[in-house]
C-alpha cells in the first residue's frame, strides 16, 4: 500500500464530516440551531419538574382513553365548534343575546306566571288525590252517565275551545 491508499478510520470520516459541517455553516444558521438546542434543553428541564411531569402523563393517558373509545374527533369538533362561537361572537351579537335573556326572564319572573303556575301544579296534585280515592266503575253506561254532568260537559267544552284557541294562535 502507498502512502495515498491509507484506509480511513471511522474517526477520520468523522472528523471530516464535522470539518465539511463546520464550513458548511454560516453565523444565522449556528445562531438558529443554538437557539433551537437552548430551547429543547429548557423543554426538557421542565419535564423534569414532577407537576409538569404528572400533569403531561395524565394528559397523555386521558388522550389515549378518548383516542380508545372514539371521543378524539368528538372533542376536536367540540373545540371547533366553541372556537367559530368565540370568532362569530361580535358586540352586536353579545348584546342581542342580553337582550334575549333578559325578556326571557322578565317573561317567565313575573308574578302572574308564577302564580299561574303553582295554581296549575297545586290543581294537578289535588285531582291525582282526589281521583285516585274514587271508586271506578266500569262500562259504556257508567260513561255515558258520566258525560250527562254539567262538570263534564264544562270541562270538555273547556278543552275543545281552549285547543281551537290554541291552534289559531299558531297559525298568526
Amino acid at each position: 500500500m502507498t502512502d495515498n491508499m491509507i484506509p480511513n478510520t471511522p474517526q477520520d470520516d468523522a472528523a471530516r464530516l464535522m470539518q465539511a459541517a463546520g464550513d458548511a455553516l454560516t453565523d444565522g444558521m449556528v445562531e438558529r440551531l443554538a437557539i433551537t438546542a437552548s430551547n429543547a434543553m429548557e423543554v426538557v428541564d421542565r419535564l423534569n419538574d414532577e407537576d409538569t411531569k404528572d400533569a403531561i402523563l395524565s394528559a397523555l393517558d386521558n388522550l389515549a382513553e378518548l383516542h380508545r373509545i372514539g371521543a378524539m374527533g368528538t372533542l376536536f369538533d367540540t373545540v371547533a365548534l366553541l372556537h367559530a362561537a368565540r370568532s362569530a361572537s361580535t358586540d352586536n351579537i353579545v348584546e342581542r343575546l342580553f337582550t334575549f335573556i333578559e325578556h326571557m326572564l322578565n317573561t317567565v319572573g313575573n308574578e302572574n306566571l308564577a302564580s299561574l303556575v303553582d295554581d296549575a301544579r297545586v290543581a294537578l296534585d289535588e285531582a291525582v288525590e282526589e281521583t285516585a280515592n274514587r271508586p271506578v266503575s266500569g262500562g259504556v253506561l257508567a260513561t255515558l252517565s258520566m258525560l250527562g254532568k254539567p262538570e263534564c260537559q264544562r270541562a270538555l267544552q273547556f278543552m275543545l275551545c281552549f285547543s281551537d284557541k290554541l291552534q289559531s294562535r299558531q297559525k298568526k
